[in-house]
């Protein structure tokens, strides 16, 4: 998605060469017209798959799957870090480690709005390690639902992420795929013409 990159490149900033901070329009402070053109994409790309949930992870993906859950007119589970004292339910759960925040999480989704019935499509920030996505398809596989695919908002392609989730058989679609940064430049894989 070449606004995106463009979005990067002008308003991202590289920590090292494996953290890229885009907090000023991503995940801190949120565009909400490129937010929705993102969830708008991901529809696009997803099309025909007959998506029932768009699933993602609190917090910074909320937004996108909100995006996407809006075009493509379904709903959008968030899967929550705690556990509140409100999800008195049965859960679906698995750990998740965070690359940024050097911290494992217990992710869980209520058993209620997950079940064998459903086509989910997961949406994340980003597809770096893949520790997230990996801990969302292991939820959506317990649910015994169909796992249409990821869609990432940036992949940092240089890292394990996508390989770990190509060899499990899932589908993954980013919009910005970044082959190496630095504090020098940022260089994308080109755009690959999504699949009709």
């Amino acid at each position: 998605m070449k606004e995106l990159q463009e979005r990067i490149v002008q308003d991202g900033k590289v920590l090292s060469a494996s953290v890229l901070k885009v907090d000023a329009f991503l995940n801190h402070q949120v565009d909400p017209q490129l937010t929705m053109k993102i969830g708008q994409r991901f529809a696009e790309l997803f099309a025909g798959e007959n998506i029932t949930k768009v699933v993602t992870i609190e917090a910074s993906g909320i937004h996108f799957a909100m995006a996407t859950s809006f075009a493509l007119g379904v709903p959008f589970i968030y899967a929550k870090k705690k556990k509140a004292v409100t999800l008195t339910e049965e859960v679906y759960s698995a750990p998740v480690h965070s690359f940024t925040r050097q911290e494992t999480y217990q992710i869980s989704v209520s058993r209620q709005y997950l079940s064998k019935e459903d086509r989910v499509l997961i949406v994340d920030d980003f597809l770096a390690t893949g520790a997230a996505l990996v801990g969302l398809t292991n939820i959506v596989k317990d649910a015994g639902a169909h796992l249409v695919g990821v869609g990432a908002v940036i992949e940092k392609s240089f890292q394990e992420g996508r390989g770990l989730l190509e060899q499990a058989g899932v589908r993954i679609e980013s919009l910005a795929r970044i082959e190496s940064m630095s504090p020098e430049g940022i260089h994308f894989i080109e755009e690959e013409p999504a699949r009709v």
